[in-house]
């Protein structure tokens, strides 16, 4: 079982730092490269870059009142969320279709209003 992680390309697990620009303020933000990969691809979706996608995250975290206090793990939920959305079949797998155009109250609705585990 471990094989399949222990001998995965090391430059998924290295961290990298990026920076940008946020309500004129500049922030970094360090993850994993295997999460900058799955930002890089969900903004790709919706035709923006990943700096442009990160600070309409941020924008409509906050109109929806939740404390960001840390931020880079909510983007690493956000892509693990993205990933689990694709196992269950409510965010299609085919890259060309937006994000945006996919009915976020259904899927919600479907879920229940609570997380589900994408593994059980």
């Amino acid at each position: 079982m471990c094989k399949l992680f222990i001998q995965a390309d090391p430059e998924l697990w290295r961290s990298a730092t990026h920076s940008l620009r946020i309500d004129g303020m500049v922030t970094s933000v360090r993850m994993e490269n295997y999460f900058w990969h799955i930002l890089e691809e969900i903004a790709q979706r919706d035709g923006m870059n990943t700096a442009q996608m990160i600070t309409r995250l941020y924008h409509e975290s906050i109109d929806a009142g939740h404390d960001l206090g840390n931020f880079t793990s909510f983007l690493r939920v956000c892509a693990l969320r993205y990933q689990a959305l694709q196992l269950t079949g409510d965010i299609p797998t085919q890259h060309q279709i937006p994000i945006a155009t996919l009915d976020a109250e259904q899927i919600l609705a479907r879920e229940g209003g609570k997380t589900r585990d994408p593994l059980h």
